[in-house]
């Protein structure tokens, strides 16, 4: 009986198949300039998700449907903008990715940043 179970468990764990994992893509911020080099200050888009998963963008309160036209109107008006996403501790993590989602669909594969905002 013993080796008909051993048997079972080498069948079911050689033909399991794994499922792969996706993380989230995040860039860490660039390092910044030397203090010799003055550098030109890059227009960012900001994104803030208060606790209550209200979403701001440049200061303007909008849903999660419309992140990406929002950030595409400003990316028209600063094509080298980059994209800043602030989220509170207590806001949900799916909007945080369909926003970073929204932000990859707009046409951003890197400057899109993540910063967790400070619980008050």
């Amino acid at each position: 009986m013993l080796d008909v179970v051993f048997i079972l468990l080498i069948f079911f764990i050689v033909t399991s198949t794994f499922a792969q994992e996706e993380t989230i893509g995040l860039e860490p911020p660039p390092p910044p300039a030397p203090q010799d080099q003055q550098q030109q200050q890059v227009p960012a888009i900001l994104i803030y998700v208060d606790e209550s998963n209200l979403i701001t963008v440049n200061g303007r309160v909008t849903d999660v449907g419309a992140v990406r036209a929002n950030i595409e109107r400003v990316r028209a008006e600063n094509p080298e903008s980059q994209v800043v996403i602030q989220a509170h501790p207590k806001s949900k993590n799916g909007v945080i990715v369909l926003i970073r989602d929204a932000a990859y669909s707009a046409g951003y594969t890197t400057g899109v940043n993540l910063v967790l905002s400070q619980a008050e």
